[in-house]
């Protein structure tokens, strides 16, 4: 009697401690599903101590998701869409014929600088800041300090991240930008009397000047007109004028114009005067943080 109940007592306990492989990946797959217990080291004034805390792959997705929210809600509030308006060409324009939105002798600001083809253009950059320099009686560190202060503005210009540190840019802007105001200035009176000779490539209504004025109209090849404005004023010592450069801008890019003939001077005025304008054209009167191709779009219309 004894040992049939002893027998079965055994029966009993082995029939709920042996498991079937069927029963075995059914828990390994809910150890699988279930959070993990981590210990965590938490170290607080020197003091060092161990927390047991539940760690799981969901609940880091979780938190990864959270944090890209938090960013995209950190980027909504500081507005940078709002200060955009200098873009890229899309991909699937771009793949096609990249020649007709990519420049193809003068690279200005960041988005093609440094590119190889088109540094055989910096050393008539640096001629130019010489001009300047030696016309204005200057010193470089004026311009660094000027576009120094406001390199966030201009940085928020453009499109995407700007591999460049805070030197570099800033670098680039005063040499592109005053390139771009000689050009400005030479076109509307003559180079001759900003000191260069008459038979120079590039500083001359001549040779390079159409294809340059064709890179500086691309989209992607584009300064903020609120720099050029900043050199502008300093040159003239006048900081605090508006819309100058761009009725230089507008003189610059007139032979650009899809008609049979450039616009005479009386032409224009006849044109001013035939819209009701009742001062001087200025396509950017209340538009002070835009660019050469906006001057040029406007001027169109």
């Amino acid at each position: 009697m004894f040992n049939k109940v002893l027998l079965s007592w055994y029966l009993i306990t082995l029939d709920k401690s042996v498991e079937f492989p069927d029963q075995i990946q059914q828990n390994i797959q809910k150890q699988q599903q279930e959070p993990s217990e981590s210990l965590q080291i938490v170290v607080v004034n020197g003091d060092v101590s161990f927390e047991e805390g539940l760690k799981s792959p969901k609940s880091e997705w979780v938190i990864s998701i959270r944090e890209k929210l938090e960013q995209a809600c950190q980027d909504d509030v500081a507005g940078t869409w709002a200060k955009l308006f200098i873009y890229r060409v899309p991909y699937y324009l771009r793949e096609r014929d990249d020649k007709a939105y990519f420049p193809q002798i003068v690279s200005l600001a960041p988005y093609h600088h440094g590119r190889r083809r088109l540094r055989k253009m910096d050393h008539n950059k640096w001629r130019s800041l010489h001009h300047v320099l030696k016309r204005t009686n200057h010193d470089i560190s004026l311009y660094l300090k000027s576009i120094k202060e406001l390199e966030e503005k201009a940085r928020s210009c453009y499109e995407g991240p700007i591999n460049l540190s805070s030197n570099e840019f800033v670098e680039m802007m005063v040499l592109d930008g005053c390139f771009v105001l000689e050009l400005f200035r030479g076109a509307s009176g003559r180079f001759k009397h900003l000191g260069y000779p008459r038979n120079d490539p590039i500083f001359a209504m001549r040779g390079y000047m159409h294809s340059i004025q064709r890179d500086m109209i691309m989209l992607e090849n584009q300064i903020p007109l609120f720099i050029l404005d900043r050199f502008l004023g300093l040159q003239l010592s006048d900081p605090d004028h508006r819309g100058f450069v761009a009725k230089l801008a507008v003189q610059f890019f007139d032979p650009l114009m899809p008609i049979d003939e450039p616009l005479t001077k009386s032409d224009r005025n006849k044109l001013e005067s035939s819209l009701g304008y009742t001062t001087t054209f200025d396509p950017l009167f209340d538009q002070s943080g835009l660019h050469c191709l906006d001057v040029f779009g406007n001027y169109m219309r």
